[in-house]
């Protein structure tokens, strides 16, 4: 069974810093690229950064570009999101994603991780 499980979440004043993490289970991703997306209430889903796992070439989304970094960890098959200078509009629910396509939404999901920053 194919798991992507989120965790790292919390609140956290602007300006601050927080690392998520995507441990990811049952299967191999090592063809795949590893994505986060975030949604906000009332907003559509936003692409947010993406890593391709066997090449670690990256892609980030123009609101979040040089204040964040995707990474990924070979032997713990994990994937993190190092988020710095976090925004108020940072606020968002993130979900790690994981698909064929490079910012592309695949079809392998977490369940997400609460990310609030505060003024």
């Amino acid at each position: 069974q194919v798991q992507l499980v989120e965790s790292g979440g919390g609140l956290v004043q602007a300006g601050g810093s927080l690392r998520l993490s995507c441990a990811v289970s049952g299967r191999s991703f090592s063809t795949y690229a590893m994505g986060w997306f975030r949604q906000a209430p009332g907003k559509e889903r936003e692409f947010v950064a993406a890593i391709v796992w066997r090449s670690s070439v990256t892609y980030y989304g123009s609101s979040v570009k040089g204040r964040f970094t995707i990474s990924r960890d070979n032997a713990k098959n994990t994937v993190y999101l190092q988020m710095n200078s976090l925004k108020v509009e940072d606020t968002a629910v993130y979900y790690c994603n994981a698909g064929p396509q490079l910012g592309v939404a695949g079809e392998y999901w977490g369940r997400g991780t609460q990310v609030t920053v505060s003024s």
